[in-house]
């Protein structure tokens, strides 16, 4: 009997194998939420139109975030991650899903692959290549109508801070030009496998319905990089190549980098274009 059990639980253990944990790579910069409550939390958070009909999660790691997403009725999910191991673990975990777990990199993944429409972006993502997945949004942001992501809460923040805080930066003026951003709350540190050496922030933002007016997309990005490159010291300095004698003398010009709003960026493109 003694033999007999060991056999059977040595099958049993045997066929569990495959779904062990992923390993976390520190490479990719993978830290696996473990709270269930904070994963469902994350998922409810999408706030989708009716016209949205898929949604990709980036990096899912071992699908704590995707138990929730497959079990909404609303929208078709999509996964994507770039560690082999996790996707051969998530095909095993959701045989159901098929092509719609995909083995690749985000950052170079073509939207149009899924849908020629709108998309909802999902994801724990990667401290390491933060702002690349944010640019990734902005360069796409006509086809993602919507993101809810947790970040390095600094990052977070950075993104959904208002023009006269310290944290206010590039990506600030980047992101709300475009997009209406939230954060919504904080992730500690211990509720990941690995836990990171920071917190994290969930931030959620959806697409403007109308973007600023500018004279050149090209001439915006530009003029809020020269800014905060000398974030510090007045307008006037870093952006005196640009504009006429005449035109640094406007008040605006005696301001900072940080105390000027996505508006305020883009209507100097036209004073930019206009000497």
């Amino acid at each position: 009997m003694f033999v007999k059990y060991c056999l059977n639980f040595a099958y049993f253990a045997s066929n569990l194998r495959p779904m062990s944990l992923v390993r976390a790579k520190k490479q990719l910069g993978q830290h696996f939420l473990t709270d269930k409550n904070i994963a469902e939390k994350i998922v409810n958070s999408l706030q989708l139109s009716e016209s949205v009909h898929h949604v990709l999660e980036v990096g899912p790691g071992m699908g704590i975030l995707s138990d929730f997403l497959f079990q909404q009725k609303a929208f078709e999910t999509y996964l994507i991650d770039i560690d082999t191991e996790s996707v051969a673990f998530l095909h095993k975990k959701y045989p159901e899903a098929g092509p719609r777990i995909i083995s690749g990199d985000f950052l170079a993944y073509d939207f149009s692959t899924i849908t020629e429409g709108q998309l909802g972006i999902i994801g724990n993502f990667p401290y390491n290549i933060s702002s690349q997945i944010l640019f990734k949004v902005l360069d796409n942001r006509q086809h993602v109508q919507q993101v809810v992501g947790m970040f390095q809460k600094e990052v977070a923040e950075r993104c959904a801070a208002k023009a006269g805080s310290k944290e206010y930066g590039i990506l600030s003026v980047f992101l709300q030009a475009y997009f209406t951003v939230e954060y919504l709350f904080t992730v500690k540190a211990g509720v990941f496998n690995p836990p990171p050496k920071v917190d994290s922030g969930v931030i959620m933002f959806k697409r403007k319905a109308i973007f600023p007016a500018m004279a050149s997309e090209k001439s915006f990005y530009h003029i809020v990089k020269m800014a905060f490159g000398q974030r510090r010291k007045m307008l006037r300095n870093p952006l005196k190549p640009y504009f006429t004698s005449a035109q640094l003398e406007d008040p605006i010009f005696t301001k900072r980098a940080e105390n000027l709003t996505f508006e305020d960026y883009a209507a100097l493109t036209f004073k930019m274009h206009n000497p």
